[in-house]
């Protein structure tokens, strides 16, 4: 007879596992091993003042180098270089945008030089204002490594450093969010009147960054309606202070709206399509973006809390009003843009809202009743490093490389031998600076920013309502330029040059290059409008010839 085996299956217990980790740490923070001492006496420089700038500035250093070296032969982002365009010419408001993108890349080529590492630095240096602007709300809540902790766990986040270095009108509430956010804090708990205006002005600031600004704003209120202190800070002046102050710091803008025909509210309405289905879509995708966001830090949280989570509950209920208030603030702004995506039928990329990711970090660190010991942040900060160096290394090379090789849809690589190509022989045609550029409208505003002569963005083309001439009036000059396999500019240039009529239009090819090594080549046409009096004889026989074999 066979012999029979009874075969017992013990589930798994990851009880005494977490346990022994957590005997771990506590005998490292008794006994830490000597290649810890050093960060351990970083982590006691927290309170002294020079911990968190010191982490910061090394972030904005460090991945300031990784930008520059994985976009060697890449050039600028195009939003990044719409910023710099928009912000030479001051106003209270532009066609696409509100204009405080534009105010800061202004703000920053008036101390630092037009290049691509100033613009990077730039786009990395916002990120860490965010980051002090963070440890601002988590001093009020934690001390000591606490503050580190949150940091961290937000440099694991795409935020700071991929988001960040596409410079535009999402990026730049980065640094806007969180100061807006710790000036509501500190005026709902004191109800004094400067931290009012502070809120009304930096709420004004957040909105004349985007227009998604107003869920923060909504949330402020949110936030104050749900708290148990509700009534003792709406029965006080500080919220109506900060209404009027806000009111008064955004009617330069709200002017500039009503006198200029809102086209940059219309253009973030034009997100909204109604339909209710895509709407849905829209709003799972926008949950999902931001909890993939937080993936990372996510697992690190779990591995460091192990089975002391299930004191959550306990601690959301122990917290501190200001922490609590900071919660209502975070749910408002994940709940108030689905109910309106919902409602209305808007778009909702999860990246407009990655600017409010440190507002669920701070509460669930700052919250734990428990100690953290140091040894956990010792090791993320170790992680944090290796991350870093393993970019800046080994991925930044390999992207500068393969994107020298295939290119970008946009043809970032190719933008500055573009504008450089086309300044040449616009010069030579008519012994001028380029005054004035248009065209697609990332090629104009990369000509804009690498031509030598730096000429004015005659009007981005493809954001025009009608295929219609550019700003600059023809019997002045300008020139324009579209990528051969960009039909609609193609097309756009004929009808163009059929209504000047003194047109000179070219092609030449462009190659890509990187440390020495050719790369990916494109083809690009120009079309030349010379000043009235500068027109050759020949311009409109070499239209003629150039474009039976263009269009």
């Amino acid at each position: 007879m066979p012999s029979s085996r009874i075969t017992f299956l013990i589930p798994f217990d990851p009880v005494p596992i977490d346990l022994a980790f957590q005997a771990m740490a506590q005998r490292s923070d008794r006994a830490p091993a000597r290649w810890r001492r050093p960060f351990l006496r970083w982590l006691d420089g927290v309170e002294a003042g020079w911990a968190v700038p010191l982490l910061i500035a090394c972030f904005v250093a460090v991945w300031t180098l990784y930008l520059a070296i994985a976009y060697a032969g890449g050039g600028l982002h195009p939003d990044t270089l719409e910023a710099w365009t928009l912000g030479r010419d001051f106003a209270w408001g532009y066609a696409k945008h509100p204009p405080l993108m534009g105010w800061v890349a202004a703000a920053w080529t008036s101390v630092f030089p037009t290049s691509d590492w100033s613009l990077q630095l730039m786009a990395m240096a916002n990120a860490g204002l965010a980051l002090f602007f963070v440890d601002l709300i988590s001093r009020q809540f934690v001390t000591g490594h606490k503050r580190i902790l949150v940091l961290l766990l937000l440099m694991l986040t795409p935020a700071y450093q991929f988001h960040a270095q596409r410079f535009n009108a999402n990026a730049v509430q980065l640094a806007i969010w969180p100061l807006a956010t710790w000036c509501f804090l500190r005026a709902f708990e004191t109800r004094g009147s400067l931290w009012a205006i502070a809120v009304g002005c930096t709420t004004a600031l957040a909105m004349v960054g985007k227009y998604y600004s107003i869920f923060l704003v909504a949330s402020f209120a949110f936030a104050a309606l749900a708290h148990p202190g509700r009534r003792v800070y709406f029965t006080s002046a500080s919220p109506w202070i900060s209404i009027v102050v806000g009111l008064a710091a955004l009617s330069p803008h709200i002017h500039w709206l009503a006198t200029t025909g809102a086209s940059s509210f219309t253009y973030a309405l034009a997100h909204a399509n109604g339909i209710a289905a895509s709407s849905l879509s829209e709003a799972r995708t926008f949950v999902l973006g931001l909890v993939a966001a937080m993936g990372v830090s996510a697992v690190l949280w779990v591995l460091i809390a192990g089975t002391r989570l299930k004191q959550l509950p306990a601690d959301f209920a122990a917290m501190s009003p200001g922490l609590r208030l900071l919660v209502y603030v975070a749910i408002g702004t994940i709940v108030l843009p689905v109910l309106t995506s919902l409602a209305m039928g808007t778009d909702l990329p999860s990246l407009w809202a990655l600017q409010g990711l440190f507002l669920f970090v701070v509460p669930v660190v700052c919250g734990t009743r428990y100690p953290i010991e140091r040894f956990y942040t010792v090791n993320v900060t170790m992680i944090v490093a290796g991350v870093t160096l393993a970019a800046v290394l080994v991925a930044a090379p390999i992207h500068a490389v393969h994107r020298n090789d295939h290119g970008y849809e946009e043809g970032r690589n190719l933008y500055a031998q573009a504008a450089r190509e086309l300044t040449r022989q616009w010069r030579e045609l008519t012994g001028e600076p380029l005054s004035a550029v248009s065209g697609d409208g990332s090629l104009a505003f990369a000509t804009a920013f690498y031509s030598p002569d730096h000429p004015n963005n005659a009007g981005p083309f493809e954001f025009e309502d009608t295929l219609g001439l550019p700003k600059a009036a023809p019997e002045r000059g300008m020139a324009a330029l579209c990528f051969r396999d960009q039909d609609i500019c193609i097309h756009w240039m004929g009808w163009v040059s059929r209504r000047v009529g003194h047109v000179v239009r070219r092609e030449f090819t462009v190659q890509a290059s990187l440390w020495g090594r050719p790369g990916l080549a494109r083809e690009v046409v120009v079309l030349m409008v010379p000043p009235q009096d500068k027109a050759p004889a020949s311009a409109a026989d070499e239209f003629s010839a150039n474009r039976r074999g263009t269009e």
